[in-house]
């Protein structure tokens, strides 16, 4: 039985991606590595956030989530995760949209444009228990990929 990890998505099969690990065995994020090589444009004002591609999907228990982190070495090289943090449902996983594919969506705070190669280590990810209040009564279903839950 499956609880928690990584697969590659549709359309990345081909692309060699790695699966995300651990670096040391009291690590609680997972490395992840971007699938393809991307340029994070210098910020200025009204610059839209540069989505860097994983080529992967998760998996986890229904009463959990997982965390898309920053690496403590990102802001030291101009990274800044554009949402501080990205919090990613566990019915994310396989949506009809995108097959779940989750991105890092990042804003370049140095003064020159970002090169992120395929390979480069651009986040990690943390698997997370959560909680519900007592009187929840939440019975939506996801219909579809990034966003879907305002709709």
């Amino acid at each position: 039985m499956k609880h928690r990890g990584f697969e590659v998505v549709k359309g990345y099969e081909d692309k060699n991606i790695n699966i995300p690990v651990r670096k040391t065995a009291h690590s609680a994020g997972y490395d992840v590595e971007a699938a393809e090589d991307i340029v994070i444009p210098k910020y200025y004002p009204g610059i839209k956030p540069t989505l860097v591609p994983t080529g992967l999907k998760a998996y986890c228990e229904d009463d959990e989530c997982f965390l898309l982190l920053n690496r403590s070495s990102g802001p030291k090289k101009g990274f800044i995760l554009a949402n501080s943090v990205g919090l990613v449902d566990s019915d994310y996983y396989g949506n009809i949209d995108n097959d779940g594919h989750f991105f890092f969506a990042y804003f370049n705070c140095s003064d020159k444009d970002i090169q992120v190669k395929k390979g480069d280590v651009i986040g990690q990810v943390v698997f997370t228990k959560y909680l519900v209040a007592d009187d929840d009564n939440a019975t939506g279903i996801r219909t579809g990929g990034f966003g879907s839950t305002d709709k």
